[in-house]
């Protein structure tokens, strides 16, 4: 992943009580490990306590309506992300290109 070649990358973020607590997202999460092991897929998700990404400008009309403390699920799968929108539904949902000015590393942490 250079500069010069940023990747798309989509999400869904909610507060951290609800995406660690609330939701079963553990167990989807983990299912989809096995199953990427099963059909030798790299993996291409990530949960992101607090993520930096939410502080762009340019994602603050989403990011505006998630509750603090956040986490989110990064893909680069929008299918992936799609499923969890409708898994989870009270999520936000979006998507950004990084690495960029405004967000160099697409799964950093604020904490």
């Amino acid at each position: 992943m250079s500069a010069s070649s940023p990747t798309t990358y989509y999400f869904v973020a909610a507060s951290e009580a609800f995406l660690t607590v609330e939701e079963p997202l553990e167990e989807v999460l983990r299912e989809r490990v096995r199953n990427y092991g099963e059909v030798g897929k790299p993996i291409d998700f990530w949960l992101i306590h607090s993520p930096a990404f939410l502080a762009a400008a340019e994602l603050q009309p989403v990011a505006g309506t998630v509750p603090r403390p956040a986490a989110a699920v990064v893909s680069t799968d929008p299918k992936f992300i799609d499923f969890l929108k409708l898994r989870l539904e009270f999520v936000a949902k979006g998507s950004f290109l990084a690495p960029s000015a405004s967000i160099p590393d697409p799964l950093a942490s604020d904490s």
